[in-house]
């Protein structure tokens, strides 16, 4: 099978491009991005997720990413809040004079709709919800299905997989991808369809390198997204006593902040961003929504790059796992599984 070497593996890729782009240049990366000539059109860097969002300023919080620069933004069925999030982009892209070609907006199939029968259903109203002809990115949310009678988690997702392979060819949607997927589950994926997923988004930050499960995909062309960059700052982990510090209060992280002027936030995410995938921060507060941007404008050199990396020799921990809620076993091989 063919491992389209033409796709394009994201904005950054190396240290030393994060370090290096500043300023304008850096803008110009969340900039429209046209049609490539592969089935992958490159994903801006720095996104705006929208999990767990403020219930009553959704909208808001995404037009104001929107005015403050990003041009990609992450949702998915199962946070409940898509048809605000829709509106927030609409008054975005109306006030701002933005044609629909010039973000990115990737959402996610939930488990209740794997059956191969309901996958269009589910993507139908995924795009009413946002009030959207079409998404750049659709992504499989867990290789874990509800059984039809019993409505019981199981792992299901090559079924589930075909039938979005069939979506992708409407152009409804411009790119199929995965997330949080395992090795042995990415492999059964590319070997049993005709469609190398686009993206994987999974769990990334200084606690949780991956490293290798990174670079192993970047080689086949499979660009990565990291979400919860900010790791246990996320108040729905709700860190033990036994967990490592808040990222964003952790020595390192704050004496790289200290070092160059930026913010423990944008540290975390420069880091993510110079490691060659893309990053979606959330905040339902405008001033860490400007915050989060100000990341392009943080020069870390490559010894703060390292100091961030060796953070997870003294701490590693993977926060979100729901495997014992699905009763499946997940992220089978990785780190912290």
């Amino acid at each position: 099978m063919m491992l389209f070497p033409s796709v394009s593996l994201l904005l950054l890729s190396a240290p030393a491009i994060a370090a290096a782009a500043l300023g304008s240049h850096l803008q110009q990366l969340q900039q429209p991005l046209t049609e490539g000539t592969s089935q992958f059109s490159k994903i801006p860097s720095l996104g705006f997720g929208t999990w767990n969002l403020d219930k009553t300023n959704v909208s808001e919080a995404v037009s104001a990413a929107l005015h403050t620069g990003y041009r990609h933004v992450d949702c998915a069925a199962i946070y409940g809040n898509q048809k605000a999030v829709g509106k927030g982009i609409a008054h975005g892209l109306k006030s701002l004079n933005l044609d629909r070609s010039d973000i990115w907006v990737t959402s996610k199939l939930w488990n209740d709709h794997h059956d191969p029968s309901l996958v269009e259903e589910a993507l139908t109203q995924t795009l009413h919800d946002l009030g959207l002809a079409y998404l750049d990115l659709w992504l499989m949310h867990w290789p874990v299905g509800n059984a039809p009678l019993t409505g019981k988690s199981q792992l299901d997702y090559l079924q589930a997989w075909h039938a979005m392979e069939k979506m992708h060819k409407t152009g409804r949607v411009r790119n199929i991808g995965l997330s949080n997927f395992s090795p042995a589950q990415l492999k059964d994926v590319i070997e049993h369809s005709d469609t190398i997923p686009a993206v994987h988004q999974f769990e990334v930050h200084p606690y949780l390198p991956q490293t290798k499960w990174i670079k192993y995909q970047q080689k086949l062309g499979i660009s990565v997204t990291a979400y919860s960059p900010f790791a246990n700052t996320n108040p729905t982990y709700n860190s033990g006593k036994h967990d490592p510090p808040l990222l964003l209060t952790n020595f390192d992280m704050l004496a790289v902040a200290a070092k160059n002027g930026c913010t423990t936030a944008q540290v975390a995410l420069v880091w993510g961003m110079s490691r060659g995938y893309s990053v979606i921060p959330k905040s339902s507060h405008v001033d860490h929504i400007k915050e989060n941007f100000g990341a392009l404008r943080c020069h870390l050199e490559e010894e703060d790059l390292d100091r961030v990396d060796q953070i997870s020799k003294k701490y590693l921990k993977r926060f979100n796992n729901p495997s014992k809620g699905y009763g499946v076993k997940l992220f089978d091989g990785l780190e912290d599984a």
